[in-house]
C-alpha cells in the first residue's frame, strides 16, 4: 500500500509539473494582437506586395504582404502598445464597419478625420498632413496647368467617399466623373484617357509619377479651399477606445523629420506596379 501511495504521489507531481510547464509555454508564446485595417492599395500610404521586403507585414489570411507609410506607423504603434501587429486588408468602404464591429482595432489607412466620420468613430492626433493636387497624363493639355480654372472642361474624379472627391466642384465648368473605388483604377483611367485627371494627396501623386513615367501631377497656385481635417491623416478608433491616449503618446514620439523620412522611404520602396 505504501509503495502504491508513493507511486501515485509521484505521478500526480509529474502531472502538476507538466501542466505548469504547459501554462508557462502558452503564456510566453501568446501575445496580444493589434489588428489594423487598411486597403493595402493606396501607395505610398499602403500597398500590397508579394514578399516581406522593406519591412512589409503579412496580411491576415493571405499569402501577400502590406507595405508603405501606414504600415511603418502601425508597426511603431503596435510596438508602443506591446502588441503584435496584424494587418487586415479591407476595402475602403468596409473600413469603418470593420472597426465598429471589432474586426479591427484601428484604421491606419491615410484616412482624414472629417466631421462626418467623427459622427461614427473617433480619431487620434494627426500622423501626417498634406495637400491636394491633380494627377494627369504627361503631354495632355492639362500638364502645365497652374490654376483651378485651367482644368475647366476636364473630366475629373477622385476616390469614393473621400474629401478628395468633395472639392472637385471648386473647378470652374469641370466635368465631374463618377467616383472610383480605388487609386489603381483611377491611374488606369487616366492612362487610357477615360478621365483627364484625379484629385489626390501630394504623396499619392508623387507615388503615381514615380511608378509611371506617363503621369505628372499639378500643384495649383490657387489650390483647393479645404478644412485642416480634409488634408490631415489620423488613426481611426472606436468611440471611447481605451488605447486612444496611449496611441497618441506613441505618435507624439515620432518627430516631424522622422515622419518625412518614413514617407520618402515609402515612395522610394513602393513596388513598380503600385
Amino acid at each position: 500500500m505504501k509503495k502504491k501511495l508513493v507511486v501515485f504521489m509521484a505521478a500526480m507531481m509529474a502531472m502538476f509539473v507538466l501542466s505548469a510547464c504547459g501554462e508557462d509555454e502558452t503564456s510566453s508564446d501568446t501575445k496580444e494582437v493589434f489588428k489594423v485595417g487598411m486597403e493595402a492599395g493606396y501607395a505610398p500610404f499602403n500597398w500590397t506586395q508579394s514578399s516581406d521586403a522593406n519591412g512589409a507585414v503579412k496580411i491576415e489570411g493571405a499569402a501577400e504582404y502590406a507595405g508603405g507609410y501606414d504600415v511603418e506607423i502601425a508597426k511603431q504603434i503596435a510596438a508602443g502598445l506591446g502588441k503584435e501587429l496584424v494587418i487586415v486588408k479591407t476595402e475602403w468602404d468596409g473600413l469603418v464597419p470593420a472597426l465598429q464591429s471589432g474586426v479591427v482595432d484601428a484604421i491606419i489607412a491615410g484616412m482624414s478625420p472629417t466631421e462626418d466620420r467623427k459622427q461614427s468613430i473617433d480619431f487620434t492626433s494627426d500622423y501626417y498632413t498634406s495637400d491636394f493636387v491633380i494627377v494627369t497624363k504627361k503631354g495632355s493639355v492639362y500638364e502645365n496647368a497652374k490654376n483651378l480654372a485651367d482644368f475647366a472642361g476636364a473630366k475629373i474624379t477622385a476616390q469614393l467617399n473621400t474629401t478628395n472627391y468633395n472639392v472637385i466642384d471648386q473647378i470652374p465648368d469641370v466635368k465631374i466623373q463618377a467616383a472610383m473605388d480605388n487609386f489603381p483604377a483611377m491611374r488606369v483611367a487616366v492612362e487610357s484617357g477615360v478621365i483627364d485627371g484625379y484629385v489626390a494627396e501630394r504623396p499619392e501623386a508623387i507615388s503615381a509619377a514615380a511608378a509611371n513615367e506617363n503621369f505628372v501631377y499639378v500643384v495649383l497656385e490657387d489650390g483647393f479651399a479645404t478644412e485642416p481635417a480634409d488634408t490631415a491623416v489620423a488613426v481611426g478608433v472606436r468611440k471611447d477606445f481605451d488605447l486612444t491616449e496611449k496611441i497618441n503618446e506613441v505618435l507624439a514620439g515620432i518627430t516631424e523629420d522622422d515622419r518625412q523620412k518614413l514617407m520618402e522611404d515609402a515612395i522610394a520602396n513602393q513596388p513598380a506596379a503600385q
